[in-house]
């Protein structure tokens, strides 16, 4: 069984292929009983986010032989959830990100450092 952080980290590699914004892994463990691992990220447009997660759920397949327990969003597009049980993937346009605000509410929360690629 993978661990969280592992599951999680692979959910920031997916989501930055895909060129995803400010990328966040809050460990939520000791705050929340929602998951261990919250992975906040942005993309500038609705097919960006679909890309997003679709390269979530491919490479969360392929390297954990996993798929998402619940998915959230789809028809709206404008915030996609991708929920493992262990670790929840947010996958935002940035005003929704903005107003829901889950950095500032989960502030609380360990950031885990992440370092986008350089492409």
């Amino acid at each position: 069984m993978v661990d969280g952080l592992d599951l999680a980290r692979t959910i920031a590699e997916a989501a930055d292929d895909r060129k995803a914004k400010d990328i966040v892994i809050l460990k939520v463990t000791d705050v929340s009983y929602l998951a261990d691992y919250f992975v906040i990220v942005s993309g500038l447009s609705m097919p960006q986010l679909r890309a997003i997660a679709n390269s979530i759920e491919q490479q969360v397949e392929d390297s954990h032989g996993r798929s998402p327990l619940r998915k959230e969003g789809e028809s709206e597009g404008r915030w996609l959830l991708l929920d493992y049980g262990d670790v929840i993937a947010h996958i935002f346009m940035p005003e929704e990100r903005e107003y829901y605000g889950l950095e500032a509410f989960w502030g609380h929360a360990e950031r885990i450092p992440f370092e986008p690629s350089a492409n």
